[in-house]
């Protein structure tokens, strides 16, 4: 039967960070059997795994099903750049509103710790003369002529180019949200990075792509994180307690980069976020005002502003104003990455997107220890992969 409701059950995220003795499977299993364990029951009642990786080579579900147990079920491995995990989740949510079962897996794991900065695609040397070739034969070379295509040097021109439109952008100013984010670490356990970092360290650190120096990056890392989705009809028949700790998801939304009058070649970040905080909001029934925290992809500092505009958390053009109020403090109106975000907590791409949603729910739980915001009730998780691809998913709080 199908159900318009589907609840977070169970949910687990490992430490991020090195872990040369743990391998993909041993990191994904560890994920899934805590979060099999948060959620109170066992491997057999799971009715749909989806399970995302990008650089292990494929078929990491089957090989995690080896490890936490073979029960024969549908298997979905997914693989969506940064929103890898967040797809997992996406499609777990999916089946179980249609009806397929009653209980679902998602995981994301990824080893990433030396990889060090990742670019868009390998750069292969100039020639005098230019071959059409393949495909994408029509398309010439972006990289170095309109532009760049590494990670680094596209957000860095995100947040420039939002500075050029609306003003107020400074070094400084990118350079005090990544300050925001270190501050923040220090209260999470799990995070990569749990130091705090002077704005003169920040600024004064190995310059990458500017404004984004070296601490305003993304820290990729090792790591898993695993969530058991239920349906509201399932919950109905669990213990209180199960009840009690469940979190509804009451938005789960997945979009793609729209068409518009203008280069199809380029990712447009901008627009796919909002279109999905959009539908995201409309689908929950609540206004970014009743958001009482927030975990957006911060991939660089630059994306963070730019996230506050396009997640709709200040009036168009307002993030700069926005961040300066204090508010995406963990003690202001609209806390934003209190869990140190990706600058600090690390970034193991494929469990990203299911690590923010651990935070956020954590929060509704009240079970996150000394950086717990009081009373929270409704967050909203978002990740970005380029080519590209947006998850939104806004959680609340309370019992089935």
């Amino acid at each position: 039967m199908a159900s318009d409701d589907v609840w977070i059950l169970g949910i687990s995220m490992t430490r991020f960070g090195k872990h040369p003795d743990s391998d993909l499977i041993d990191l994904a299993a560890e994920a899934t059997m805590n979060a099999i364990a948060d959620a109170g029951i066992t491997m057999r009642e799971i009715g749909v795994l989806a399970a995302g990786n990008l650089r292990g080579g494929g078929g990491i579900g089957q090989a995690l099903q080896k490890q936490v147990g073979q029960t024969g079920i549908p298997v979905y491995n997914v693989a969506n750049a940064c929103a890898t995990g967040a797809t997992a989740i996406r499609v777990v949510h999916m089946a179980l509103r249609a009806g397929e079962a009653d209980f679902g897996l998602a995981v994301g794991v990824e080893k990433l710790a030396g990889a060090g900065l990742l670019a868009g695609g390998e750069r292969v040397g100039d020639s005098a003369t230019w071959a059409p070739q393949g495909r994408f034969g029509a398309v010439g070379p972006l990289d170095g002529r309109i532009g760049t295509e590494t990670m680094p040097g596209v957000f860095a021109q995100i947040g420039m180019e939002y500075g050029h439109r609306y003003g107020g952008t400074s070094f400084e100013l990118f350079a005090r949200i990544s300050e925001k984010n270190h501050a923040h670490s220090t209260l999470n356990p799990l995070a990569s990075y749990q130091r705090r970092f002077t704005l003169d360290e920040i600024m004064n650190d190995v310059m990458i792509s500017y404004p984004n120096t070296r601490p305003m990056c993304s820290a990729n890392c090792d790591g898993a994180a695993a969530a058991v989705l239920v349906t509201g009809a399932a919950l109905k028949t669990l213990a209180p307690e199960q009840r009690r700790r469940a979190v509804k998801i009451s938005a789960s939304v997945l979009t793609t980069d729209p068409w518009e009058e203008a280069c199809q070649v380029l990712p447009n970040v901008n627009t796919l976020t909002r279109n999905a905080a959009r539908r995201a909001y409309d689908t929950a029934g609540v206004d970014p005002e009743d958001l009482d925290l927030v975990e957006l992809h911060d991939c660089f500092a630059t994306a963070e502003l730019v996230h506050y505009d396009n997640l709709m958390l200040c009036p168009e053009g307002g993030a700069v104003d926005f961040f300066n109020s204090g508010a995406t403090w963990r003690d202001g109106a609209t806390p934003v990455n209190v869990s140190g975000g990706l600058e600090s907590k690390g970034h193991p791409i494929s469990a990203t997107g299911i690590a923010n949603i651990w935070e956020v729910a954590t929060h509704l739980r009240g079970e996150a220890g000394d950086r717990q915001i009081p009373g929270a009730r409704v967050g909203l998780a978002h990740v970005i992969g380029l080519g590209s691809a947006c998850g939104v998913h806004i959680l609340e709080r309370g019992a089935a």
